[in-house]
């Protein structure tokens, strides 16, 4: 053999198919677990992101309520030029409980089981059951 034909020459070339089928299955298995790795890298990464755009949220969520009290505060207090203040008061809190119970209840109809099955998928699911029968069938 000439030095080319040395470079060229893999040794696998010459192996049997059940050492080439083993190599496929090492290369499968090592691939699988890089792809594995990588996944989880990546779901690692995405979730620091997620909690650093949860911790916002819910910070933006403190203020807005913030405001939300200072804004009713004003409302009594501009009431309380119409009214008796603990009148204006007492207004202001029976319509801001009556709201939050409307959101509640609107809340609560969302909740019903019915409500949160996933009927595409399960109507998508008996679509498929059917089709395999028929195929069973023949």
């Amino acid at each position: 053999m000439s030095a080319a034909e040395d470079r060229d020459y893999d040794p696998r070339q010459d192996r049997p198919i059940t050492g080439l089928f083993a190599d496929l299955a090492r290369e499968t298995t090592n691939l699988a677990r890089a792809e594995i790795e990588l996944a989880k890298s990546e779901l690692t990464e995405k979730a620091t992101e997620a909690a650093g755009g949860v911790a916002y949220i819910a910070a933006g969520g403190f203020i807005a309520f913030a405001g939300i009290l200072v804004l009713l505060a004003a409302a009594v207090l501009g009431l309380s030029n119409v009214v008796a203040p603990w009148l204006a008061a007492v207004i202001v809190g029976v319509v801001v409980l009556a709201i939050g119970g409307i959101l509640a209840m609107m809340g609560k109809n969302r909740l019903k089981p019915q409500n949160l099955q996933p009927n595409r998928t399960i109507g998508t699911l008996r679509d498929d059951k059917r089709w395999a029968k028929s195929q069973l069938a023949r």
